[in-house]
Order: C-alpha cells, then structure tokens, then sequence
C-alpha cells in the first residue's frame, strides 16, 4: 500500500482536493474538492443515487435540512452521549481523543507536556437554538410521517438522501478520513421487526455490489462483527466495512439494525403518532429500521488508494489512476497530435465539439508532447485519449488509446461517441 503522502500529493498537484482555507494557513478538519475532485465526487453520488434509489421503486429520496432544533438531539440521544473522551496538553495547549492516545501515554505527544484528565466532549455544533447535524439519519426520521402521508408506501421502504454532516472532531487527521465537515450518502430501510434479519442480509449483499461497482478493491474490504459493548446506543445489531488504508484498517461503511429506537423516541418527545397502519388489518405498529451508510470521503480515499498504480509502459515509469469510467472526472481527452498545425487543431476541435454532444466530461488538451499528454491524463484517471493526426485528416480515421493497457486502434471519428456510450454503459 502507498504512503498517504502519495495520494495527497497527486491530489494537490493533479487538482482533486486542496487543504481547505489554504493561503491563510489552512483550518484542520477542512478540505475543498477541485475542478477534478468536484467532478468526481458528483459522479459518486449519481453512481449511488442510481444504484440504491433509483433502481429501487420503494426507496424515495429526501434532502433535509443541516439546520435541526435542540430537541431533535434530545430525542436522538445525541446530547446525551454523542461525545468522545477529550485531554488537553497543559503546556502546548494541543488536544487528543484520550481513546486513541493508548493506555500507556501519559505525555503530550507533540510537545511531552503534562495531560489533563479526561472530559467527555460533545462533537455537535450549536448555532444559537440549533445544531448543525452530526448525521443525516434523523432528518429521514422526522419525515418519516410526511413520506407515509404524500407517498403512501407499504413496508418494506426506505428514505434515502445525501448531504452534509457536522462533527466538532477533536483531532482530524488522515486527509479525507476524521473531518469536520462531510458527506454522508444513507437510507433507512423500514420493516417488519420479525423480517429484520434477510432485510439486514439483503443490504449486506448489495453493499459489496456498491464496493465493487465503485471501484474498491474488494480484497482490501473486510467485514467487523461489532460486539454490543462498541456498538452505537441505538443499534441492536453492526457491521462494520474495513478498508485497508495507508493509515490502517478502519471503518470504510456501516450496516446497523436501528430496531425501534428512533421512532419510538420521536413519538416520545413530538407527542406525533408515528406508528404506520398495516393496510390489511389496519393495525398500527412502529417499524423497525435497517440504516446503510456510506462516507463519500471515505469513499473516495478508498477509490484512490485501489485504483492508484505504479507501473512501466514503453520503457518509460508511469503513475495512473485506474478508475471506473462511471466516476472518472474526465472520460475522454482529445488530442491534435501537433498543436501548430491549424488543420489539425481545427479537426480535433471539430472532433471534441462532437463527443461533447453526447458526454459532457471529455477535455481537450494541446499542451506539451503527446507523450505528456497521455502521462497527464493517466495521473487523473482519465479511460481513453483520442489523437487526431495527418492520418485523420485523410480518411478520418483517429487513434484511441486505452488507459490500463496503453493500447491504441484507429476508429472512424464518426464512431466515437456511440463507441464511448457502450463502452461506459
């Protein structure tokens, strides 16, 4: 496995993610996606969005509000035990998650200064009466009625939605992995309590399906039984996804039986009546949940770090990122072979005009040799580079080469773009 430095280095240089507030110093906890990451953080989404909701008639989809009064979090449990162990150095000032230190530190790490004893520290934070979310769960749970009065489903059913999250980490680290300001992609699943467990085993299945239809190399996936003194206070049962990342194997996804909780404590703390009423018998009861979530950060650290290569083509070292064509910023770079020559750049523009009629991430690049050209585009992921040279001109006829493999073959310009359409479908 590469350093973390690696990924974090080519994601700078090449533009996928910057340090957030950079030119004042940076803030710990923050990054910002560019041109690149941005583009490929969407094209997750929409890869997601389709696999878990749209190809799913009983899943509807929900954008909620980051904004949540106080006593949604006194309902959650959130106020009441959504905190992590916190030391703060006496002499530098600096803090740590007192769980993460080991046992056996007693000293500041940075400056081997003495510690002071642990506190519990909430990770939400407050603006005036509310709370920037720390998840996006409860937003689907406060819904819950208005989904069962508009929609009108039966159970089994889920609501889904992406959307920021919040967490006053105490000590983020690890580029995209502990930060204070993220993206969750989640849905809660509702059932029948005594149908809880081929429910669980259904989105378990369809959770490896996601890892490999993404991208994640599955052989550096393993599942965690969570025991029932680490799980979270709502869970009845978890599973943990572990990713092996340069840092560790840590928590990449989680799949949790929710039980009742949660709607039980809405109508606890509401006085709304949440229950769904069974269609046939008309008895109204509280459904449990199945909740699978999903990072995008994470998401895309592990893409990443399985899709980063080192290898040697035409006896020269290359760095190319061997991502899925579903969620590769750019799919297609057009090149003129010489960029002055007139005739050719007409053509290759004439030809990208073309593509980009039909797929909208394409580039087109005139900038250095061909053969830094291809090296640029492979560093990004980039599936196929399209040449235009004399030949083209004659017969019009373009070279396509493959990315993985660096193999190229002449097909008519006319081609393209139903040639990339199959190829990305």
């Amino acid at each position: 496995m590469m350093n973390l430095d690696t990924i974090v280095g080519l994601c700078k240089r090449r533009g996928f993610i910057f340090p957030g507030s950079e030119i004042y110093g940076g803030l710990a906890g923050t990054w910002d996606f560019g041109p690149l990451g941005a583009e490929m953080a969407h094209n997750i989404k929409e890869l997601w969005w389709g696999h878990f909701v749209r190809s799913h008639e009983e899943i509807y989809g929900l954008s909620s509000s980051v904004l949540m009064p106080e006593k949604v979090w006194d309902a959650s449990g959130h106020l009441e035990s959504f905190a992590d162990p916190l030391v703060e150095c006496k002499k530098c000032k600096h803090r740590f998650r007192r769980d993460q230190l080991g046992n056996s530190v007693t000293k500041c790490p940075e400056c081997k200064g003495e510690l002071s004893e642990p506190r519990q520290f909430n990770l939400m934070f407050k603006i005036g009466e509310a709370h920037l979310r720390p998840e996006i769960a409860q937003g689907m749970f406060v819904n819950f009625k208005n989904i069962l009065d508009t929609m009108r489903p039966n159970l089994p059913f889920g609501i889904a939605q992406i959307g920021k999250a919040f967490r006053n980490e105490i000590a983020p680290r690890d580029f995209l992995f502990r930060v204070r300001e993220f993206d969750l992609m989640e849905f809660e699943y509702f059932i029948r309590e005594t149908e809880w467990e081929k429910n669980f085993e259904r989105w378990r299945t369809e959770t490896w399906a996601w890892i490999e239809k993404v991208g994640i190399d599955k052989k550096l996936v393993h599942e965690l039984e969570v025991p029932e003194e680490d799980r979270a206070h709502y869970s009845k049962r978890t599973i943990d996804f572990e990713f092996d990342f340069p840092f560790g194997k840590k928590e990449l996804y989680g799949l949790a039986y929710r039980g009742d909780y949660d709607l039980s404590r809405h109508i606890e703390h509401s006085g709304v009546d949440l229950r769904y009423a069974d269609p046939e018998s008309g008895k109204k009861f509280i459904p449990h949940v199945i909740e699978p979530t999903f990072g995008l950060g994470r998401t895309i650290l592990a893409v990443l770090c399985s899709s980063y290569r080192e290898d040697e083509l035409g006896g020269e070292k290359r760095i190319y990122l061997a991502l899925k064509p579903s969620i590769a910023p750019v799919k297609v770079a057009v090149f003129p072979l010489l960029k002055n020559k007139p005739d050719l750049v007409a053509k290759a523009k004439e030809i990208y005009g073309q593509i980009k009629n039909k797929i909208q991430s394409i580039a087109f690049d005139d900038n250095g040799n061909i053969g830094k050209r291809y090296r640029r585009q492979d560093e990004i992921g980039t599936p196929w580079c399209v040449t235009i040279d004399f030949q083209t001109l004659e017969d019009g006829k373009v070279t396509v080469r493959d990315r993985d493999s660096g193999e190229q073959e002449r097909i008519n310009s006319k081609e393209l773009s139903d040639y990339f359409i199959k190829e990305l479908n």
